[in-house]
């Protein structure tokens, strides 16, 4: 059997052995070339008829189309010298590999081509496999070429041929470089484990490391804590600068985080939020220092690509044992602090204490009950009169309460921040429009009716339909009915709230915006839309005769108003001065206790024009 005949067998033995798909790809390859070489040399040698020339021919034909597919092979593939080591066959792949032209390799032992290391190692594997004469594989090995300077990482496989009479004759071997799907690899395990954006660990790296936190402190009777950290104000820098400005500063956020962490675990969860596992036994007061430096490192301006949008952070700590002894404890009660943080103005720090577990208790039972009254149509409707600064009355407001069977009234300003949070809203929201256009509409005398709108109604579901339908459903005419928004509206999506603002007038429906003077106050809002009414917020009104910056301010939006041509409605009115004050200053409407609290309708029916018979026998 010649030499090559001896390599395509052993060669296919080596791919097996392996388990890579490519290797036994080649392996059958050269079987099958071989299988046609036997043919060949089965047709020659039964025809007497040809000549010997035509019979070498024949064979340096089948040998050069041998040699055309172990030189294509696409892995590097050498044969030596049992004896030496000396290298007699090497494919254009093993060139690639080495970086050296076969010329220089063969009839050259390893001394005489690699660096004294690499040949010390090479020369002992050999000495193994033809001592042996077991094959050797190495998976996945770290071998430094000298020639080109760097490591790879191959799978080798190398093998001993022998004679006919069993003494070493070839060793004969196969690498595959897999250096590139190495480094692939563990970039794709990278990614698994760590957040895009940041670089930084991502959730599931952040629970594993948890995990392995809690048994090592059951283990050793140690305590750590969790910090929840919440970027506040970062959705408006999105909306104002751009998400690509948003990403840049949520990288810079990151790099500080990471900074000031003082060795602790630093992971993003998503969006917004990130938490951070500080080492065992830190106590309260380091960690409080911890949680406040990073209020004030994320606090101090980040200046992002000439833009110095201001963001802060909110802190939430547990401490484990004391406020959990498992991860979803621990995490729940973090998320618990961090609530308590934001909702106590922001820009703070807080620890888990007991009652905040209550009060995450009672929030969702809240929102529960709350569900439960507007698929029940527990909810009611009061209204509360605006006037002129004559005493006219020109309409009503609609106002949402919630008389909770247990809990009694429960003020707007916690149960509608919870169902705008879980999206409640729009259900809520939807109902209150058309009970309050469904009264408007049954009052003989045709007085405005005004209806706040959610930032959340704009932003989910058609409600310029809603709107709509709900004026047809009731027969309110489109221009007894005023909306009232907030910045909120327009600071999202600009350009989608100003045309669905413009097709709500389009209907006839009067707009007004609503607590001007308490968020951005941009001119730009009441430049880009002809709005009907600015209401000032109750605020400067209660201010009026206590601080002269209020009464400034005051004048100042009234004149603002003015030079614009709209009409002016101050809220909170609920003293004489105040009102004389408005009226001097040439203040167009007014609503407050003045005039009314908000009540049923029926504490007002001289107002719209009925009396009580009336009412009864509707």
């Amino acid at each position: 059997m010649s030499m090559h005949r001896l390599f395509a067998e052993q060669l296919r033995c080596a791919t097996d052995a392996t388990g890579q798909v490519q290797l036994v790809k080649l392996g059958e390859l050269v079987s099958a070339a071989y299988e046609a070489s036997d043919r060949d040399r089965q047709r020659m040698t039964e025809s007497r008829a040809k000549t010997q020339g035509q019979v070498e021919e024949d064979l340096l034909r089948t040998r050069e189309f041998l040699d055309t597919i172990v030189d294509n092979i696409p892995i590097a593939v050498f044969a030596k010298c049992a004896k030496d080591s000396r290298y007699i066959l090497l494919n254009r792949a093993g060139e690639d590999y080495y970086g050296l032209p076969r010329e220089q390799m063969l009839g050259r032992t390893p001394e005489e081509v690699f660096p004294a290391d690499v040949a010390r190692i090479v020369n002992e594997q050999d000495r193994r496999v033809v001592a042996s004469g077991m094959p050797m594989f190495l998976e996945e090995h770290l071998l430094e070429v000298g020639v080109k300077g760097h490591d790879r990482v191959i799978n080798s496989r190398k093998m001993l041929i022998t004679d006919a009479a069993g003494e070493p004759q070839y060793l004969v071997g196969v690498i595959e470089d897999v250096t590139e799907r190495i480094t692939t690899q563990e970039r794709i395990s990278h990614l698994a484990h760590h957040d895009a954006l940041t670089d930084l660990p991502n959730r599931s790296a952040f629970n594993a490391a948890l995990s392995e936190r809690l048994e090592r402190a059951q283990e050793a009777s140690t305590s750590f804590a969790v910090l929840s950290l919440d970027l506040d104000r970062f959705k408006e820098v999105n909306d104002v600068f751009g998400h690509p400005v948003g990403d840049m500063l949520m990288r810079a956020a990151a790099g500080r985080l990471s900074e000031e962490a003082d060795g602790g675990f630093v992971a993003r969860i998503g969006g917004d939020e990130f938490m951070i596992l500080m080492p065992d036994d830190v106590c309260r007061e380091e960690v409080l220092a911890l949680g406040e430096r990073l209020v004030e490192a994320i606090g101090n301006e980040l200046e992002v690509d000439d833009y110095l949008p201001h963001v802060g952070l909110s802190v939430g700590i547990a401490i484990y044992p004391d406020d959990g002894v498992d991860a979803v404890t621990l995490l729940a009660n973090a998320d618990s602090a961090l609530y308590r943080a934001k909702r106590e103005g922001r820009g703070r720090v807080c620890f888990f204490e007991s009652e905040m577990d209550r009060e995450l208790r009672d929030r969702r039972l809240l929102l529960h009950d709350l569900r439960q009254a507007v698929e029940q149509n527990q909810l009611l409707v009061y209204f509360q009169p605006q006037a002129r600064m004559d005493g006219e009355i020109i309409g009503f407001e609609a106002l949402v309460r919630w008389n909770h069977p247990t809990r009694g009234f429960v003020p707007p300003d916690q149960f509608i921040p919870l169902a705008e949070e879980n999206g409640l809203i729009i259900r809520l929201g939807e109902w209150v429009l058309r009970e309050a256009c469904r009264e408007a509409a049954s009052w003989p005398r045709p007085l405005q009716v005004a209806v706040n709108l959610s930032p959340v109604q704009f932003q989910a579901g058609d409600l310029e339909r809603s709107i709509h339908q709900i004026l047809l459903e009731t027969g309110l005419a489109p221009t007894r009915l005023e909306v009232e928004i907030t910045e909120g509206v327009l600071i999202g999506d600009f350009t989608r709230a100003l045309t669905l603002l413009r097709r709500l007038k389009a209907l006839g429906i009067r707009i007004a915006m609503d607590d001007f003077g308490t968020g951005y106050s941009s001119l730009s809002y009441l430049q880009s839309f002809p709005f009907d009414k600015i209401k000032i917020d109750r605020s400067f009104i209660s201010d009026l005769e206590a601080t002269p910056q209020s009464a400034e301010i005051v004048r100042a939006v009234l004149s603002l108003a003015h030079a614009l041509k709209i009409p002016v409605v101050a809220e909170g009115v609920e003293t004489e001065a105040q009102r004389v004050f408005l009226a001097r200053e040439a203040c167009e409407e007014m609503q407050g206790y003045l005039i009314g609290r908000p009540e049923p309708i029926e504490r007002y029916l001289d107002l719209i024009g009925v009396t009580v018979e009336q009412r009864l026998s509707a």
